[in-house]
């Protein structure tokens, strides 16, 4: 059983690179939003954003396929994340917090001392990155999120400043 080790290494996915996004990433981030989010946006609402000047949009690519990515909106030296998303494929392997780590330096990069962001109470996996990454709750939404069964979620407000 020497040869598995060295047949899973060849069959290895290669780790994904993070760069800047542009209006060409707009149809798969929005495949991968629809498959993380109830409500995915769509590939128009996604190219508007990928292409504001006041958003910062970064993602984390292999093969040239988007394995994750994360949009955020600045205003004056804050900034709020509007949306992060993982491919299904690619979870559980620490790609958000390299993804949001990668993101945090651009942020800094651009004079943003802050970093606010909506989260839904019951997401454990976000709200665990989240605490990790140095975000503390500074506020709730109540009934923020529509879920596909008709109730609503409650958000967390969360806040990190940049250094």
């Amino acid at each position: 059983m020497r040869w598995w080790p060295a047949l899973q290494t060849l069959f290895k996915r290669p780790t994904p690179a993070f760069r800047l996004m542009n209006g060409a990433d707009a149809a798969q981030a929005a495949s991968l939003h629809s498959a993380s989010f109830a409500r995915g946006w769509t590939e128009v609402e996604l190219s508007r954003l990928i292409t504001d000047p006041n958003v910062e949009a970064n993602a984390l690519v292999s093969q040239h396929t988007l394995a994750a990515f994360i949009l955020s909106r600045i205003a004056a030296d804050e900034a709020e994340v509007l949306t992060i998303a993982v491919d299904p494929a690619w979870r559980k392997q620490g790609l958000g917090r390299q993804l949001l780590a990668n993101h945090l330096a651009r942020l800094a990069g651009r004079r943003v001392m802050a970093l606010f962001l909506e989260v839904e109470d019951e997401n454990k996996a976000a709200r665990t990155l989240y605490a990790r990454s140095g975000f503390e709750q500074v506020g709730e939404r109540q009934a923020y999120y529509a879920r596909p069964d008709g109730t609503r979620g409650h958000a967390l407000v969360l806040r990190r400043p940049i250094d």
